[in-house]
């Protein structure tokens, strides 16, 4: 009897289920975290289900269209002074410098009085200049009267009372006395045009030398100082630009430097102004490229009515092309990997699969999208690591 309960014991437990055995690999993992791979038949999606916490990390947008450059060109850049705006005033004459008049960052106008100069020149020009004067009215006295002895010759020549010679003799000395008179015009002239470029008026007691403003703008570096005697006369002691327009100046790669043209028109962003956009215009293509860099100089020209713009702000210079219309992504929405760039676009709700895409450079924050997705696919923007490390956690 107490065997054949035995074997009735065993044969009810080999006729009983096998427990259920335990997830391989990574999918009680996946469970745990929320999410699992698609599967063999779709290895690049991702499943979500509903109310799984990653969800709230994940947000989705609309692939837009902009317009984006065929071509263009982005170097970095710095505003310079243009040459043919800036004057480096120096010292005609050595002297002492008795006043200095304007000072670093004035605006000063065309004419005004920089600073004066006491120089002994300035007596030797005025003398030089009232010697020309008497020297010419000296010239044209005698011009006078051999013009009025000549009349005079001629006339008793009309009337037989003087031989042809006299008449002669008479003409030669008007001409000579004219010649002389040219001379001494000349000398006055030059000798009054002296007065004037070293702003000297001989008419004032104390004769000054007087250094004036050759043009408009602000005054960027004074180099002298009251009461110092200065014999230099070729180094700069006032400094002045017209900064109402500036140059950008750029390098270009000599590989880009067939899409640059004089007269087109670039953006200009400065670090100084974050988010500002500036506008100007091509204005000199240097005729050489530097044999180091392998660069081209390229020169635009900005307006800078306000002043905001002020030498040595550095930036980024945008050459660019009128351009096509495609499908941009943010930046942030691509994953570079070693097959190649790669978005998650959002098919259902909580169903994700990547998509291979084939991008370029738009803008700063955005590329364009060559191949892969189209306008108004939804396409993960937040979120897309964990999206990553999501399918290679599935195993591959």
């Amino acid at each position: 009897m107490t065997r054949h309960v035995v074997l009735l014991t065993a044969l009810t437990l080999l006729m009983m289920p096998l427990p259920a055995r335990a997830d391989r690999g990574g999918e009680g993992m996946e469970r745990q975290q929320g999410w699992r791979r698609g599967g063999a038949a779709a290895p690049n999606r991702v499943v979500l289900p509903p109310g799984s916490p990653q969800l709230r990390q994940i947000r989705t947008e609309a692939v837009k269209t902009a317009v984006v450059p065929e071509a263009q060109v982005v170097v970095p850049g710095r505003i310079v002074l243009d040459p043919r705006r800036v004057a480096r005033v120096s010292l005609p004459v050595p002297g002492r410098v008795d006043q200095v008049l304007v000072q670093m960052g004035d605006t000063v106008r065309a004419g005004q009085t920089l600073l004066t100069l006491d120089s002994p020149e300035a007596e030797t020009a005025v003398a030089e200049c009232r010697v020309a004067t008497a020297s010419l009215g000296q010239a044209t006295a005698i011009l006078r009267r051999a013009q009025a002895d000549l009349e005079r010759v001629r006339d008793l020549f009309e009337h037989k009372a003087v031989a042809r010679k006299e008449v002669l003799v008479a003409e030669a000395d008007v001409a000579q006395a004219q010649g002389s008179q040219v001379q001494a015009e000349a000398a006055c002239a030059q000798a009054e045009r002296r007065l004037e470029i070293l702003g000297i008026d001989a008419d004032k007691p104390r004769r000054q030398v007087v250094l004036r403003a050759p043009l408009s703008g602000k005054v960027l570096e004074v180099a002298a100082t009251a009461g110092e005697y200065r014999n230099d006369t070729t180094g700069p002691v006032v400094t002045i630009a017209d900064l109402s327009i500036v140059l950008v100046s750029s390098d270009v790669p000599e590989r880009d430097i067939r899409l640059v043209q004089i007269g087109e028109t670039v953006s200009v962003e400065l670090v100084a102004y974050p988010g500002e956009v500036f506008e100007g215009r091509v204005a000199r293509i240097s005729d050489t490229v530097d044999a180091k860099t392998r660069t081209v100089t390229v020169q635009a020209a900005i307006a800078n009515p306000r002043g905001r713009l002020r030498p040595e702000m550095y930036g980024r210079i945008r050459h660019a092309h009128p351009g096509r219309t495609v499908a941009v992504v943010p930046a942030r929405a691509v994953v570079q990997s070693a097959a190649g760039a790669f978005v998650f676009v959002a098919r259902e709700p909580g169903v994700f699969e990547r998509v291979m895409v084939r991008v370029e450079p738009a803008d700063g924050e955005r590329l364009a999208v060559l191949d892969g997705v189209r306008a108004g696919d939804q396409i993960v923007v937040d979120g897309v690591m964990l999206l990553q490390a999501g399918l290679a956690g599935g195993g591959r």
